[in-house]
């Protein structure tokens, strides 16, 4: 039985999930899958799913494999730089193998508008060689989940489904299939004769067994959608651009009888499909976004045009780079998407006006000595005016950092990247001897990804270091604190200054 709705992205993902029978869920916040999180979140008590936030997106899949073996259906929330901590457990289970179907959200950030870089997690089905969709559509993104579940169990392995926010935020009509969690559905259990195998022999299992599946599925999928038309000019996208690609076909009659390969399943590649496309015409653009995922297979022929060849931008793609590019289709290379963007072009993107921290942020700046920040709120403090960072490499990384600076430096990290990775930091610097003050944003919220509780570490870290202070920046004078600072400095060893205070956010 189905039913036909227009409904938002980020509702067909939910929709899919729960009409997958999703069991077990867990997410790091962050932009762009907070949202879709918090849809989970809201409707527990209706659904019986198990919805965790976690600290690191390696204990978030960790957690959800877990499941998987014990034979319940989970997914994994996580933006794209969350795919580089969880990478290890991930390129693993596809040859450990799971129980049931594991499908990891991965939210991309194109166009950078809440992230420390602009990366594509499609790259990461090449690299765990698993499964990866790329939906344009809401109803794409909803039968993407769907058969990702499927294919999960077939490969026994997980699956990457690869949103964006335009994706989430844009409607559509999408078809429910109005059964899963009314219906009985047999668990299935992580098979153990995948010891049999030695850890090559797991390798060499999935390239003969699973990895075939994963072919067949991509040459034949309905997700993947081809338009042949007579024109001497074809269209190969994926994702969030396909959709944009439809329109500007429909829009403008130049273009009306350009062919137009949309690709929702993206990895392994059609490469088969995409022989016979790329031969029949004269010139094919292919349309993705951030990097060249698919032209990189193609690029070698004459006739493929995009990123490498000047008429695509890297990044975010929209109608008017698809039309530009059209329009100087005929051409082998085009010089356009020069700029670069730098804080004066764009506009700053302060802190809150009102920051309890900003005193700290002031005394950093007057200090002749590096600063390590973390990827939080205090990463805005370090262009003009403040200067008070010199680095910001990752989230959980100050501590590390600042312990190969070559005298004694600061670190400054907030609750929750202490709780993220950072605590594992302060292990190794005080195992291996480091000279370090580390400074504790303690606002007890994750401010930068929508106010969720960050865990109070303070005991296990009083117990890990003996020299540990705490400063309430809300109620004692700033002078006070940068007497502190410069007293830890002067000694040897790690030290740690608490900086407590309320978040005026949250």
């Amino acid at each position: 039985m189905t039913s036909t709705s227009i409904t938002s992205g980020l509702e067909a993902l939910y929709l899919a999930a729960i009409d997958s029978n999703v069991e077990f869920v867990t997410a790091v916040a962050g932009y762009p899958i907070t949202d879709v999180m918090e849809r989970f979140l809201e409707s527990w008590e209706n659904t019986g799913i198990i919805a965790k936030w976690m600290t690191n997106e390696k204990a978030a899949l960790e957690t959800a494999l877990g499941a998987s073996v014990s034979g319940r259906r989970a997914l994994v929330l996580t933006k794209h730089v969350g795919m580089n901590v969880l990478a290890d457990p991930l390129i693993t289970s596809a040859t450990h193998t799971i129980g049931s179907g594991l499908l990891i959200f991965a939210g991309d950030d194109p166009n950078v508008v809440a992230s420390q870089n602009e990366q594509d997690s499609r790259w990461y089905g090449s690299l765990a060689e698993i499964a990866v969709f790329d939906p344009a559509t809401p109803d794409d993104a909803y039968r993407a989940v769907l058969r990702g579940f499927e294919v999960s169990e077939i490969i026994k392995a997980p699956v990457i489904v690869r949103i964006t926010s335009r994706l989430e935020t844009v409607e559509g009509r999408v078809e429910r299939i109005e059964c899963g969690r009314n219906e009985k559905k047999q668990r299935v259990i992580f098979n153990r004769s995948i010891w049999e195998l030695t850890m090559l022999g797991k390798h060499q299992r999935y390239h003969l067994n699973s990895y075939p599946l994963l072919v067949e599925e991509s040459e034949n999928t309905p997700l993947n959608k081809l338009k042949v038309l007579c024109n001497d000019v074809g269209i190969i996208s994926s994702g969030f651009p396909s959709k944009l690609v439809d329109n500007v076909l429909k829009t403008d009659e130049r273009w009306f009888d350009i062919s137009h390969m949309a690709l929702n399943m993206v990895y392994p590649l059609p490469f088969n499909k995409l022989r016979e496309f790329v031969k029949r015409y004269k010139h094919v653009l292919v349309v993705e976004e951030t990097e060249t995922f698919i032209e990189s297979h193609l690029c070698v022929l004459d006739n493929v045009l995009g990123k490498k060849t000047g008429h695509m931008p890297y990044g975010q793609v929209d109608a008017k780079h698809i039309e530009y590019a059209l329009e100087h289709i005929h051409e082998d290379s085009v010089v356009k998407y020069t700029g670069i963007q730098t804080i004066k072009s764009r506009g700053p993107r302060p802190l809150c006006d009102d920051c309890p921290y900003l005193p700290l942020y002031h005394i950093l700046s007057d200090l002749d000595v590096l600063v390590a920040g973390d990827i939080g709120c205090s990463v805005r403090s370090g262009p003009e005016p403040l200067n008070a960072i010199d680095t910001a490499f990752a989230l959980g990384s100050a501590i590390t950092v600042a312990c190969g600076f070559d005298r004694k430096g600061i670190a400054v990290i907030g609750d929750f990247g202490l709780a993220h990775s950072g605590i594992l930091g302060l292990v190794n610097a005080i195992h291996c001897g480091f000279d370090v003050l580390v400074i504790v944003l303690q606002n007890k919220v994750a401010a930068m990804t929508g106010g969720q509780d960050a865990p109070d570490l303070k005991d296990i870290v009083r117990v890990l270091v003996r020299d540990v202070s705490v400063f309430d920046i809300d109620r004692l004078p700033a002078v006070d604190l940068k007497c502190l600072i410069k007293d830890k400095l002067d000694g040897h060893g790690v030290s740690v200054i608490y900086v407590d205070a309320k978040c005026r956010k949250y």
